[in-house]
């Protein structure tokens, strides 16, 4: 009698989790590359992660991906770290290794750079780029960012000292500056990133005008079925295009499945999928 294999299991763990769509996004991974697989939504209590997660493990899982508010924790947790991991200071990726022992990665900070240089064809190396926000999210995706060679990468906070944190962490990668979002007055930049959570709450971090270059860029790292707040506002200042954060969501998602199972999706068609999906929903 031949034994069945068994389907392996992955999941995406967070609270609240019931929004995510990486359940859809990689069960569209597995269909398009043939994969025995399947991944689920896991709430975990906010005082019981870790065990949410051992858990998972324990009953056969092989893989999590892992969001807010538990990526530091992730990182706690796991045996060893990767490279992006390690300098996020975060993870969103855990796998289980042939040994047992989990492996944790960030993929932010990759799923942002493909999204930008390869679906966008925004160009990053000898720009000036503005990243708003000094938090986790911002933290995720200064290397890949640094290591595209900008001319300047302006980290700009409510709290220059988060930002001065940052900037002290990564200044080995490039040329980074730290400020104050009313210290950005007067300046322009080529590519400017929100990596606020204002665009949460519909809402625009206290900028001044005259921020964006001719032919800039604005991105949004957060996405939405329609244009986000932020994406308005850099229209309405002059912005030559903006986009939201949602091809990040899937090219970070297909690194996570590529560390996993050995293959990488195509992302295009996930994408133009998923945002169907929002549209009509």
């Amino acid at each position: 009698m031949v034994a069945r294999v068994m389907t392996d299991r992955y999941a995406v763990v967070g609270h609240p989790v019931a929004h995510s769509q990486s359940p859809f996004i990689h069960a569209r991974f597995a269909e398009q590359t043939g994969q025995d697989m399947t991944y689920e939504a896991l709430l975990a209590p906010l005082d019981d992660f870790a065990g949410t997660v051992r858990g998972f493990f324990g009953a056969g899982g092989r893989g999590v991906n892992v969001t807010v508010p538990f990526k530091l924790e992730a990182y706690e947790l796991v045996d060893r770290v990767g490279g992006w991991a390690e300098r996020a200071g975060a993870v969103n990726t855990i796998a289980v290794q042939a040994d047992g022992t989990l492996l944790g990665e960030n993929t932010d900070g990759i799923g942002l750079e493909r999204d930008l240089t390869a679906n966008l064809q925004v160009r990053i190396a000898e720009r000036r780029l503005l990243v708003l926000g000094a938090g986790g999210a911002v933290r995720g995706i200064l290397e890949p960012l640094l290591r595209s060679e900008p001319r300047e990468l302006v980290i700009a906070n409510r709290t220059v000292a988060r930002a001065e944190l940052l900037r002290d962490l990564f200044s080995d990668l490039g040329p980074v500056q730290a400020c104050g979002l009313d210290a950005l007055a007067g300046r322009d930049f080529d590519v400017i990133l929100n990596g606020t959570s204002a665009s949460l709450a519909g809402e625009i971090p206290p900028l001044p005008p005259g921020l964006f270059a001719p032919g800039a860029v604005a991105y949004d790292l957060f996405y939405a079925p329609r244009p986000t707040a932020f994406m308005r506002w850099s229209l309405e200042q002059g912005a030559a295009r903006v986009f939201d954060g949602l091809g990040m969501l899937v090219e970070q998602a297909a690194e996570s499945f590529f560390m996993w199972r050995g293959v990488r999706p195509e992302t295009g068609p996930v994408i133009a999928a998923l945002r169907a999906k929002l549209v009509g929903g």
